[in-house]
């Protein structure tokens, strides 16, 4: 969210100043390289406080936690002591319980820094106040990049009036010339284009396939049984049905390899489009909110230019 943006609307600003004004705060919202650097910044705490050392820690000690009464019954070294063959499971699994839990309430903490919490003021007003919220990243609310449920998700606001245009509130006394009609809407700003069709195919076909491999491995197996029951019981109805699985097989993987051609084409186009309306919003242009497969396509993105 630029400060272009958040700048439009006089009463929007008032209330992004008024929300960085507050207690442990004190930050300028509209300074967008300090934004920016803040944003940064707290994403990488917050994907230190989930990602660090004492989260792999934790998440060995519950594997050993787990696997332990499995191995140590089975041990020769352990018979008859019980002890020690399923004992040392409940310490392992209450550490890794507390390490996790730990970790958990670090990164939450993090989320709620002053001024994360902050900027999602500012994202809830920008959106109460008709301003569209293009993107919001998945760990500035907490969301799982394979779900939607968000952990410290944007307030939500009520909407705002918008403001009266000038042409629109202006009363002339006397007109000599015919009055000019003022469209209903604002036109569509030149650098917005209307979204290309190879944009919409790809957020319909954007959680389609990732299947094809995997049957196809399945088919080859079943033809490898079928060759090999054929060949142990001399029937030779075994190898037609192993010919027909191998060549069901090889159909999956052409048309998996054809889709995902034709999904890579769409994905470019998906991406252009993604970087246009970054780009446009980046000078206060308003912009039409993201789709989720349009928002995880640019984490991505912004993901692969970060590393």
């Amino acid at each position: 969210m630029s400060g272009a943006a958040l700048s439009r609307d006089p009463r929007l600003l008032a209330s992004v100043r008024d929300v960085g004004t507050r207690p442990g705060i004190d930050f300028d919202y509209t300074d967008d390289a300090a934004t920016a650097a803040l944003l940064e910044r707290h994403r990488r705490t917050v994907a230190a406080a989930e990602h660090g050392p004492l989260m792999w820690l934790g998440a060995l000690l519950l594997v050993a936690a787990v696997v332990w009464p499995f191995a140590g019954s089975a041990m020769p070294a352990f018979d008859g002591r019980p002890e020690l063959a399923y004992g040392p499971a409940g310490p392992l699994l209450v550490t890794a319980v507390a390490c996790l839990t730990y970790v958990r309430r670090r990164w939450k903490r993090e989320l709620l820094h002053p001024r994360l919490t902050g900027y999602r003021h500012v994202l809830g007003l920008a959106r109460a106040h008709g301003v569209p919220v293009t993107h919001v990243p998945h760990w500035l609310v907490g969301r799982p990049l394979s779900g939607d449920r968000e952990t410290v998700p944007v307030p939500v606001y009520g909407e705002v009036a918008t403001l009266p245009t000038e042409s629109a509130s202006a009363q002339p006394v006397e007109r000599v010339t015919p009055p000019v009609a003022v469209p209903d809407t604002p036109p569509v700003p030149a650098a917005v284009p209307a979204k290309p069709a190879a944009v919409a195919a790809y957020e319909a076909m954007a959680d389609e396939g990732g299947w094809h491999d995997e049957t196809g491995c399945l088919l080859l197996f079943a033809a490898m049984g079928g060759a090999a029951w054929a060949y142990s019981e001399e029937n030779p109805a075994g190898y037609l049905a192993a010919t027909l699985a191998t060549a069901l097989a090889l159909t999956t993987w052409l048309a998996g390899a054809r889709q995902g051609r034709e999904r890579q084409r769409l994905r470019e186009a998906a991406l252009e489009y993604v970087r246009t309306l970054t780009a446009a919003q980046s000078t206060g242009t308003p912009v039409p909110e993201l789709s989720a497969p349009l928002r995880g396509l640019l984490e991505e993105e912004t993901a692969k230019d970060r590393g």
